[in-house]
């Protein structure tokens, strides 16, 4: 299934929406939560309240009322909630054949030739806004955060101060975290949003070339030593891609049943935390190059119960389960080194529909798509993602 889209509201329920308790405004088809910026209105909250439940586009441009900068339609943007249809909208679709082109809004490029053809001259030409994520596209993930306005917004996490404190010390609900996470931000403040603001802080970075560097002399002499111990050469080989195609498997399965295990995520401070240190941070921050690859450390630990399972079921052959295990730390280098690449390189056309199918992993939904290197094991366990330009846009 893809992503969920911002919903059409109805026009009587954005008008309900006019109370400090819950303030919403529309501009065009656009219907913006402004609750949580009434306290901060520089005019006063009052004001925005005057307009609750209605359309604000001609008062922003109102130069005698108040002049309002770019920064006042930042803060609108990041309080997307959803569409409405006005009444020229809803006139066109009573009257037209094809009405599931034009709602829910946005519509396809049939339903806004129509609307246009029409005399409808709202701002309608809009790409799908994805409900879990807040966004539209990859190029959206890209898109420099306004630290200041974000955190005053969501009420979050502050990406000038270091975040594990923040996330440690927040007492955020499993919900509110969940949310918010999965909602990409783009720190361009540095290297790396920091995340301990300590002498730990190095050992959360690792660039990508460190992971050939570390690990393909283990696996070259893992493998020469595995050939040594076997009989033949083909069987050493057959053992050794047999480990490959295991890792294909266990980076399905680690990244969505260990990284994505939102359902049964403790709803606490320590859950949250280990969370947020797994994966979390990848989706929150996911263009940032220094955490996309796994630091040594951590892959050590969680290598080490696969060295103990591959000694066990090859228990017949020591030299056959460093074979595999060897095979499957080469399969381990290439997800890692692919998984950076995805984000961060020009590629070949093969690696082109991979790098669009992680990055909607990112941008439209979550909570499918896990494989990285391969999509095939999301075609085997039906967790495949809906490709973007299947999704009714302009």
């Amino acid at each position: 299934m893809p992503g969920r889209m911002l919903p059409t509201l109805p026009r009587s329920d954005v008008a309900s929406h006019n109370s400090s308790k819950s303030c919403y405004v529309t501009i065009g088809t656009k219907v913006y939560d402004v609750t949580s910026f009434l306290p901060d209105h520089p005019g006063g909250g009052d004001l925005i309240i005057e307009y609750g439940g209605k359309d604000v586009t001609q008062i922003l441009k109102d130069e005698l009322s108040h002049s309002h900068s770019e920064a006042a339609y930042e803060i609108l943007d990041d309080s997307l909630v959803g569409f409405v249809a006005t009444e020229p909208v809803m006139k066109t679709v009573i009257e037209s054949s094809h009405p599931d082109e034009i709602i829910p809004l946005p519509p396809s490029a049939n339903g806004e030739a129509e609307l246009r053809h029409n005399g409808v001259d709202s701002d309608l030409k809009q790409r799908p806004v994805y409900a879990a994520t807040g966004m539209s596209s990859a190029e959206d993930l890209s898109k420099e955060t306004d630290i200041s306005t974000d955190y005053k917004i969501h009420k979050f996490l502050d990406l000038n101060r270091p975040l594990f404190p923040q996330i440690w010390y927040g007492g955020f609900s499993k919900d509110f975290y969940l949310e918010q996470v999965h909602r990409p931000r783009h720190y361009r403040g540095g290297d790396s949003a920091p995340l301990f603001g300590n002498f730990l802080e190095p050992l959360t970075k690792t660039a990508w070339w460190v992971i050939p560097i570390v690990w393909l002399p283990p696996v070259a002499y893992g493998t020469y030593h595995g050939f040594k111990g076997l009989s033949a050469t083909s069987e050493a080989v057959a053992y050794w891609f047999l480990g490959v195609f295991f890792w294909t498997l266990f980076e399905y399965i680690l990244h969505r049943c260990l990284f994505h295990a939102d359902k049964y995520l403790p709803d606490n401070r320590v859950g949250i935390t280990a969370h947020f240190l797994l994966h979390g941070i990848h989706h929150y921050l996911p263009m940032d190059r220094y955490r996309l690859v796994m630091p040594p450390t951590l892959f050590i630990v969680l290598a080490m119960p696969f060295y103990k399972l591959a000694h066990l079921v090859f228990a017949y052959n020591e030299f056959a389960a460093i074979e595999v295990f060897s095979g499957g730390i080469f399969g381990y280098i290439c997800y890692d080194l692919t998984h950076y690449f995805l984000h961060h390189r020009n590629l070949p056309s093969y690696y082109r529909e991979l790098k669009k199918y992680h990055l909607q992993h990112h941008f439209a939904d979550y909570e499918n798509g896990f494989g990285v290197s391969s999509r095939f094991w999301d075609w085997i366990f039906g967790t495949q993602l809906e490709y973007v330009k299947s999704v009714k846009a302009a």
